[in-house]
């Protein structure tokens, strides 16, 4: 494999560049990646990684997937963009009629924006809205403990991760947050929802669907989920599951919410959405909720938009991704990737210095047991991390959590060398 030599650009990249999550004082330098293809990416020295997350899972098809390239240029060479204020076009249609296909049955109306994030806060503001537009006041949120929606206000104020959002906490909306149904807090988390519910006061319930991403991959049960939003339909508070993590496959099913018998009233799809190729986000919508804004009064309309909504180019990533998605070979993938963490949870799950293996579709977590609660950024991650980037493997750690989600293309081989690098780790690290 020939890589591209672009000498320097780590050295480039600090004079202007500010990167997320990052204290700059003390992180080390970031990697200068040059070339990717398949689960693997080259750095700027000709050293190869195994990207085992996906590239924070947006790439489930591969770096550099020629497949979507070649949707990608088609379309830049006939329409790259056209507003989306009263004008429309094929790739942005042809996308809603092939998600609302496979969307759950209730999911009628589609918002476009950019980012999982903004995805979040339009969720939001449609559910405050709606009944301001009724006239009736609920201006607070439910949602559950230790999540993360995003880093935009109304998500940032949904995300129960604290030090994410301390300098902000005066200025974001109300959200209480009740216990995830995890095994054992199922009838806590019901009995607190139910409280809160029933008050009136509350527009909205959001929540990550069986598996919270950011707080290290904590999962819990759909029988447990359906019956906080039954409980929700019941006092009118809508659900709005944020699904731009589990989305596309990453659960073994389309969505996460496919394991649910209640569906939620809004969705929220970014990051696999496109292939990992660009920024686009959808939130997905009942009728119910739609026809609280089509008003001959137009300010009961939702006035919320970006530049590029809706962008042609995005959307013909959206497309070629979905077929990919729903190709015979991808969904084998999905299985073999399930049967081989299930392999790897047998293996390790006995270990004296592992707790709580976890497998859902292909994600597979543990926790590295510890003395103490560990810090999301601490010193024992940062080894962690260390050690697998030394050993040509991307994970990122949360505290003492390990978890890998890889490309769905990813080869048996590669899957079994992150699998050898983690074992080391546990032995060497932990």
């Amino acid at each position: 494999m020939s890589t591209v030599n672009i000498p320097g650009l780590t050295e480039r990249d600090s004079k202007h560049l500010w990167h997320p999550y990052t204290q700059h004082k003390t992180a080390a330098k970031p990697i200068g990646i040059v070339k990717g293809e398949g689960a693997l990416l080259w750095d700027e020295n000709g050293k190869q990684y195994i990207d085992a997350i996906a590239s924070w899972w947006v790439n489930p098809y591969g770096h550099s997937n020629k497949f979507v390239a070649d949707a990608i240029y088609r379309q830049l060479t006939s329409l790259e963009h056209v507003l989306f204020g009263g004008f429309t076009h094929e790739p942005v249609v042809s996308l809603s009629e092939k998600l609302v296909a496979i969307l759950p049955d209730n999911q009628k109306k589609l918002f476009f924006s950019d980012n999982g994030s903004t995805a979040v806060e339009i969720a939001v503001k449609v559910a405050l809205q709606y009944y301001y537009n009724k006239g009736e006041k609920r201006t607070k949120m439910l949602a559950f403990e230790n999540a993360f929606h995003g880093d935009t206000f109304a998500a940032m104020a949904a995300s129960g991760i604290s030090f994410f959002t301390e300098a902000f906490k005066g200025s974001l909306i109300e959200v209480v947050r009740i216990p995830v149904p995890t095994a054992g807090n199922e009838e806590e988390s019901l009995r607190q929802l139910t409280e809160m519910a029933a008050t009136g006061e509350y527009a909205g319930f959001i929540f990550e669907p069986l598996v919270q991403g950011a707080a290290g991959m904590v999962m819990y049960e759909p029988e447990a989920l359906d019956k906080l939003i039954s409980v929700c339909k019941k006092y009118g508070v809508f659900t709005i599951a944020d699904e731009v993590m589990t989305g596309f496959g990453k659960t073994g099913k389309y969505f996460a919410c496919d394991y649910l018998n209640e569906k939620p009233d809004m969705m929220c799809l970014s990051k696999a959405l496109t292939a990992g190729a660009i920024p686009m986000a959808i939130t997905t919508f009942t009728q119910e909720l739609f026809d609280g804004f089509y008003d001959d009064d137009v300010n009961k309309a939702l006035f919320h938009g970006h530049t590029f909504t809706a962008n042609p180019t995005g959307c013909a990533a959206a497309l070629a991704g979905l077929e990919l998605l729903q190709s015979d070979e991808m969904q084998e993938n999905l299985v073999r990737i399930n049967r081989m963490h299930h392999a790897f949870k047998d293996e390790i799950e006995n270990h004296p210095r592992v707790a709580n293996v976890r497998v859902l579709g292909v994600i597979v977590a543990f926790e590295i047991k510890r003395e103490g609660n560990e810090d999301y950024y601490g010193d024992f991650r940062n080894k962690l991390y260390d050690f697998f980037i030394e050993n040509g493997v991307i994970l990122r750690p949360v505290g003492n959590i390990i978890y890998i989600l890889p490309p769905y293309v990813i080869s048996n081989e590669l899957l079994v060398n992150i699998y050898d690098t983690v074992k080391l780790a546990i032995e060497k690290i932990a």
